[in-house]
């Protein structure tokens, strides 16, 4: 995926961008978990394999995976990187859906 088709996926809401890779465990446990997250907050939710799309991952200065990026009208208002709780994503839906 180039940077422009990445750009084009973006909602005017709300949009959720998980950066992950295959190998990665902390990214495979995460992956259910904002799914859902996603679906009950009825928030978008993108998936960059961080490996295959290094370009995207170093313009927004993804260093360490999993890393979930959250975009409002196309512009990043938040981020979390690491495996965390649902409610860590719940929280950040609800701070910027309001």
């Amino acid at each position: 995926m180039q940077i422009n088709e990445f750009e084009e996926q973006l909602s005017p809401g709300l949009t959720m961008e998980d950066f992950h890779a295959s190998w990665c465990g902390p990214c495979r446990t995460l992956a259910p978990i904002i799914e859902r997250v996603s679906e009950e907050k009825n928030v978008k939710l993108l998936k960059v394999d961080a490996d295959e799309s290094k370009d995207i991952a170093s313009s927004f200065s993804v260093r360490g995976i999993p890393t979930v990026i959250f975009f409002k009208g196309g512009q990043e208002v938040d981020r979390i990187v690491g495996l965390k709780q649902a409610t860590a994503y719940n929280e950040i839906i609800e701070k910027h859906l309001n």
